[in-house]
């Protein structure tokens, strides 16, 4: 009789989808976990017959899929989720978002914050998030305790706050914080210069130099309004993603977040330089900022991955809302309904996510040797029945109400719908303390 392999944990699922190869979904299939890596995907019978796991997860009306990547968010900003709404770009955040944050803006809000952020997102399959705040210690400590993915950015803004007075105190803090945590197995991180309408020539230069010495992202709004076209235009004499080609700052490390109102000609400027973007649709709409032109950047090769922004302007940090809303705009504005197919949106939030983050030789989808970043979604429902194809399920009819069990390499963070990692009744108790003094 030959000798069983062992492996910590056995998933049994009723459809495993591993987003790469794409458009696959392998009904009656097991996940096995190994310190923390997938070490096989099979059939239940043969799983039986040749592996012996410590633990083993039967779930046999459930999908498991990678965990989800967040490719732009402001996870603090939970705590001004719904403090102005229905408002423009520039109002919003001139009259009301950074005069609160100048008034209460701290470590102890970001942490609150962040640990608010870190909690809806596991819950809704969320295993990795790219931020851009203010103090990102507080942000990379929550993220830590939840036991959850993070890409950190490296602020940098064009005038003082609370955290910092100066490019050089943003830039010192930034690095530091880099240094404490780089070798941490789930901390990564990048540049996040705000935008270019909040950044000089001179701080997009330090910024340039600083990662190409490193070998980080560069992780920046662009293009989201007319108006910081306009501003770039009447300022500087170019458009805003001109103005950084002319910087050096495109190329395959340049992670664009919005690029709603693109020409053609930046649209093949993009692709030329491998650039990645960030569509983040809830927000975009909310706002009237616009739509950003996914068919044409998916048809020119472009990796677009997908993020929520922040709660402020979204108002949820939900990317199966994102996903939904990724595909349907897609298709009404192309007119064209094959235009990002369900595997597509799938993809967008989690392989390409991974990818623009530089992680998709770890996490993204389900193959052997990567993280064990998985989310398991219940599809017995009533309204994901029947099932002819789990993957159009993911994107048409499921939502975050359906993840019941999140793993982040290979360990158990959700299960049965509770956090395993975060106290919910704290976090929710802090949240109503500044609530309480927001609303003062």
């Amino acid at each position: 009789m030959t000798n069983k392999q062992a492996v910590d944990t056995r998933i049994d699922a009723g459809w495993i989808v591993p987003v790469e190869p794409d458009g696959v979904a392998l009904p009656d299939h097991s996940l096995l976990i190994r310190a923390g890596r997938i070490v096989a995907l099979l059939p239940w019978a043969q799983a039986d017959a040749e592996y012996q796991a410590a633990q083993r997860h039967r779930l046999p009306d459930h999908v498991l899929i990678p965990g989800l990547v967040n490719l732009h968010t402001h996870a603090a900003m939970t705590l001004l989720r719904g403090y102005a709404d229905d408002l423009p770009l520039m109002t919003w955040l001139q009259e009301h978002i950074w005069p609160a944050e100048k008034r209460w803006l701290s470590p102890e809000f970001v942490y609150d914050g962040s640990r608010l952020a870190c909690l809806e997102m596991l819950k809704g399959g969320i295993t990795c998030f790219n931020d851009m705040y203010f103090f990102p210690e507080a942000t990379v400590q929550a993220a830590t305790e939840a036991r959850q993915r993070i890409a950190a950015g490296i602020l940098v803004i064009d005038f003082p706050s609370n955290y910092a007075a100066d490019l050089d105190g943003y830039l010192q803090k930034g690095l530091a914080l880099r240094d404490a945590m780089r070798e941490h197995p789930l901390v990564s991180f990048c540049f996040a210069p705000h935008a270019p309408y909040s950044t000089s020539d001179r701080t997009l230069e330090k910024v340039l130099t600083y990662a190409k010495q490193l070998d980080l992202a560069i992780h920046i709004h662009i293009h989201e309004t007319h108006d910081e076209i306009h501003q770039s235009i009447s300022q500087y004499g170019v458009r805003p993603l001109e103005r950084l080609r002319h910087l050096g700052l495109l190329g395959p490390e340049f992670i664009g977040v919005h690029a709603v109102h693109l020409l053609n000609e930046e649209i093949d400027l993009l692709a030329e330089h491998n650039c990645h973007i960030a569509h983040c649709p809830t927000s975009n709409l909310k706002l009237a900022s616009g739509v950003a032109p996914k068919s044409a950047l998916l048809a020119k090769n472009i990796n677009v991955g997908i993020g929520t922004d922040g709660s402020a302007s979204n108002n949820r940090l939900d990317c199966w809302r994102e996903m939904h809303l990724a595909a349907l705009l897609a298709k009404g504005m192309s007119g064209k309904p094959e235009i990002v197919p369900a595997h597509t949106a799938l993809r967008m939030a989690t392989l390409n996510g991974a990818r623009a983050l530089g992680l998709d030789d770890r996490i993204g989808s389900l193959e052997v040797g990567k993280q064990a970043d998985l989310v398991a979604v219940d599809l017995s429902g009533p309204h994901t029945q029947p099932c002819y194809d789990p993957i159009s399920h993911l994107v048409y009819s499921a939502g975050r109400q359906e993840v019941s069990h999140v793993w982040i390499a290979g360990q158990e963070v959700v299960r049965d719908k509770i956090c395993l990692t975060l106290d919910q009744a704290e976090i929710l108790s802090r949240a109503h303390h500044w609530q309480k003094k927001l609303s003062g």
